[in-house]
């Protein structure tokens, strides 16, 4: 297996590009080269290392997981506008959206985890985990999932993040960065 550095736009161009959960980078690259994606059946699959993690490990390697469980019609109807009217402010309505994706997919969910950025850590499994990462990360748990996810962010970068796990879980880049804007 090979592994190559690429930077932050072309890695999500990369991951946007994704047709369903369970492909690799290397599939991804071969179908956007006009390659056979077939033509090499390596022993694992091929990732691609996330920019400014020299030392990734496997858990932090764009791959995703198993084919979706999750339609479009359901990623339409992820937004329940009436709750999420109810939530307060861009970090309850983050939070919201979070934990519908959440209810969507539970057995898949875990790969949020993957979802981090330069420096900084995004998604763990418990609120200490991200106050290691960054002290002012202002932990919240993603309702009662298990999950914790930092909301220090401003709310375009909540919106990027969003929407990235949303096209990490098969949703279509359109859509996801539509119901992202509902941040």
């Amino acid at each position: 297996m090979k592994y190559i550095e690429v930077d932050e736009e072309l890695y999500r161009h990369i991951a946007s590009k994704t047709e369903r959960i369970g492909e690799s980078a290397s599939d991804i690259l071969r179908r956007l080269l006009g390659l056979s994606v077939n033509a090499i059946e390596p022993a694992q699959p091929q990732a691609i290392s996330q920019p400014s993690l020299e030392t990734a490990t496997p858990e932090q390697s764009f791959t995703p997981q198993a084919e979706p469980s999750v339609s479009v019609a359901d990623f339409n109807q992820l937004v329940d506008e009436h709750r999420l009217e109810q939530q307060k402010g861009a970090v309850g309505r983050f939070l919201f959206l979070l934990e519908s994706l959440y209810q969507l997919n539970k057995p898949q969910f875990a790969q949020i985890l993957q979802i981090q950025g330069r420096d900084r850590l995004y998604f763990a499994r418990s609120r200490e985990e991200l106050l290691k990462a960054s002290a002012t990360a202002n932990p919240k748990e993603i309702g009662q999932t298990g999950f914790w996810v930092t909301t220090n962010n401003n709310t375009a970068k909540k919106r990027a993040i969003l929407a990235e796990a949303l096209v990490q879980f098969g949703c279509d880049t359109e859509i996801a960065n539509g119901i992202a804007e509902r941040v």
